[in-house]
């Protein structure tokens, strides 16, 4: 099975959240709303993120959401900068969404 990929890039804004989690949902339900292969892992990669902040935080939350809410899936985030992984923590996100480490070249 394919993991589901979000890719999130560039700085996000309030009025991005409500279209990324669109975005998450057309992946993971087919157009009659259902669950398109349920037991796939949901992946987003957050690498090319320019500005970490709450409005990012509250994104990755809801995205969250969103991902448990098609079948239990958990949030995997991919290529995490440092200060990201600090304000997860922080929040008491880190424990909610799968955090890997930032990827190296």
């Amino acid at each position: 099975m394919t993991p589901k990929a979000l890719v999130i890039a560039g700085r996000v804004t309030g009025p991005d959240v409500p279209a990324l989690c669109a975005e998450l949902e057309s992946l993971l339900y087919d157009p009659g709303g259902r669950a398109r292969e349920p037991d796939a892992g949901v992946d987003c990669d957050v690498g090319g993120v320019v500005q970490v902040d709450l409005v990012l935080v509250e994104a990755i939350a809801r995205l969250g959401l969103v991902a448990r809410r098609a079948g239990g899936r958990r949030l995997r985030l991919r290529n995490v900068p440092p200060e990201l992984r600090k304000l997860l923590d922080l929040v008491g996100l880190a424990d909610v969404v799968n955090v890997e480490e930032r990827c190296r070249d």
